[in-house]
């Protein structure tokens, strides 16, 4: 369960108004998926299910509230159960608690609002004791980026001496670096290094979030402050408090905005949608972009003062096909990975699998390497990865391509379907990629010289 998960709400209820009472003012809050049972017998039966909350009524037809109760903690102790009882007994009450209960409410005129403010009160808790957990499965991993940034080229050693830096330090840092070249895993090693890695890690992809919601995602909003904000929520730079935040893909950030984040980050302070307080921020600040930003500056799309706000320590992440024989390095710790996860047996490369590999560029660097990787260990048939089961995601190989003799006709209709397999037949934007026009591409279609 994250912040932006919904939580599920069980109602167990035998009385019909009243259930529908409850699903009534607990539905008003969108982040709520709420079930009614009118028998425990029912609710039992969906209990594998595992709601966050289970609102129990203690008077059922089938069951006692307690058989209930001790029921739902056997199976899942993490359930918060709500007991709702028409009378009210200080000695049941304190009984149920003992059992396992979160709270006892009464059914009387101020029910809803206890009842809603303590569910309210449970998310919270849930939301805080997920936020933890991750905290700790972030720092078990002991990001040691020797380890979890595997290599040992020349071009990956001069990134570990400025990750080291970056570590002992509290500038700002810009990590650049073709898409799949792992930005964010060097993100995450500088922050988990670094005298932070107690506090949140917040990642944010720019391009990941509508342009006209990117604002309220990172600094806020208040209650009302616009056509669907029904509550009030922080924004990413709140909730990284003490801790760092990763804006992945600035480039892509609509030059509108990038006059607010710069006063955020020069002022250090905040202000949410719809409200006028201000509100100090220390964050640590990382950026990635896979982008030339001093080309965006010169053609008007990125402004200069963010442009050196942000640059602060510069990290250069080279493309995989730069970094000499850690291909096959990181090829291993794949295969090791797959084996692992899958509870495999021990498998290798043959000469023939690693010579493919090498002589491919791999334009989508590691990430597209791991996709490599983990198909020719499902594709081979025994301990041995041979060189048919490297698969380059059924696009041709533009080493093979190269390596044959063909007049410039054929070489130009090859390249040409090459990008029409890669981006799925679309016209436009091959033309665009290759800078030759749309009437040319349909033509090379009709005389049958490449096929969509």
């Amino acid at each position: 369960m994250t912040k932006k998960d919904t939580i599920k709400i069980f109602i167990v209820e035998d009385d019909e108004w009243y259930s529908e009472f409850l699903i009534y003012h607990l539905t008003l809050n969108p982040d709520y998926e709420v079930k009614k049972f009118n028998t425990a017998k029912d609710f039992l039966g969906a209990l594998a299910e595992n709601p966050n909350i289970v609102t129990l009524d203690y008077s059922l037809p089938d069951m006692t509230g307690s058989d209930v109760l001790k029921r739902i903690k056997d199976y899942n102790n993490d359930i918060q159960v709500l007991v709702i009882s028409g009378q009210e007994d200080v000695n049941t009450a304190v009984e149920l608690l003992k059992q396992g209960a979160y709270d006892y409410i009464v059914k009387n005129d101020d029910a809803r609002n206890r009842i809603l403010s303590v569910v309210n009160n449970i998310r919270q808790n849930l939301e805080l004791r997920e936020e933890i957990s991750q905290l700790k499965e972030e720092i078990g991993k002991k990001y040691d980026y020797n380890k979890s940034i595997i290599g040992t080229s020349t071009a990956i050693n001069r990134a570990f001496s400025l990750i080291d830096k970056a570590c002992n330090s509290k500038i700002t840092v810009s990590i650049t670096g073709e898409t799949g070249t792992g930005k964010e895993l060097v993100a995450k090693a500088i922050h988990y290094n670094s005298e932070r890695k107690n506090r949140p890690f917040v990642a944010v992809n720019i391009t990941a979030i509508p342009k006209d919601l990117i604002e309220a995602e990172l600094f806020g909003h208040e209650k009302g402050a616009f056509t669907g904000a029904q509550n009030r929520r922080i924004g990413k730079f709140e909730e990284a408090s003490k801790g760092t935040i990763f804006l992945d893909e600035i480039g892509e950030m609509d030059i509108s905005l990038q006059a607010k984040l710069l006063r955020v980050l020069q002022e250090r302070e905040i202000t949410r949608i719809g409200s006028n307080q201000v509100i100090p921020i220390d964050v640590r600040v990382i950026v990635a972009t896979h982008q030339n930003l001093q080309e965006e500056v010169k053609k008007g799309t990125f402004r200069e003062d963010l442009y050196y706000r942000l640059l602060g320590l510069p990290i250069e992440l080279p493309p995989l096909r730069d970094r000499e024989g850690d291909i096959l390095i990181i090829s291993k710790h794949f295969i090791d990975e797959y084996i692992r996860e899958n509870k495999g047996s021990k498998m290798s490369l043959s000469g023939a699998a690693q010579k493919r590999l090498l002589n491919y560029a791999f334009p989508g660097n590691i990430r597209e390497l791991k996709a490599v990787i983990e198909l020719a260990c499902v594709m081979a048939d025994n301990d041995v990865i041979e060189e048919d089961n490297i698969i380059f995601n059924n696009a041709r190989n533009m080493t093979d391509l190269l390596s044959k003799e063909m007049s410039l006709r054929e070489y130009n209709n090859s390249i040409v379907q090459t990008y029409l397999d890669k981006y799925d037949g679309n016209v436009l934007l091959v033309a665009k990629k290759l800078d030759i026009g749309k009437s040319t591409i349909y033509r090379m279609i009709q005389n049958n010289e490449v096929n969509i």
